[in-house]
């Protein structure tokens, strides 16, 4: 456990809900509790083609079809913000499409606080370890 960043992170209080409660139990679950997103190192291609519209998929050309089926067979894509797998998926659909839409919204995913600082999970003897330094 860092608790140098544990006790920097209690000091200055979560970013969405603030002050950490005196209580270090509580204290625990607040800094553990999933209200945090983030965006997803990778997504399957199986997860992304679900995603996928089946209006607008019908309504690409063949050609885009085919790419958009080599796209969605690759294992794992990088779900970025302006990454190259969000660019492609825009060329295919335009920017308003559903599908991107829907693409945009699964590849985010819920964290705790705790797992964003690279923490793990944090009991309650770790916030009073910190909080004594």
């Amino acid at each position: 456990m860092n608790y140098t960043a544990l006790k920097a992170e209690i000091d200055a209080g979560h970013p969405d809900t603030g002050a950490y409660d005196a209580d270090s139990a509580i204290a625990a679950q607040q800094i553990n509790a999933a209200n945090r997103t983030r965006i997803k190192a990778s997504m399957t291609g199986s997860e992304i083609f679900t995603a996928t519209d089946s209006a607008e998929f019908d309504g690409l050309t063949a050609a885009k079809k085919d790419l958009w089926l080599a796209f969605c067979a690759i294992d794992n894509q990088n779900p970025e913000a302006g990454g190259l797998a969000q660019l492609f998926t825009v060329s295919i659909f335009g920017g308003g499409s559903t599908t991107v839409s829907t693409l945009g919204s699964i590849r985010e995913e819920s964290i705790s606080r705790s797992t964003e600082l690279l923490l793990g999970n944090v009991r309650a003897g770790d916030i009073e370890v910190a909080r004594a330094l």
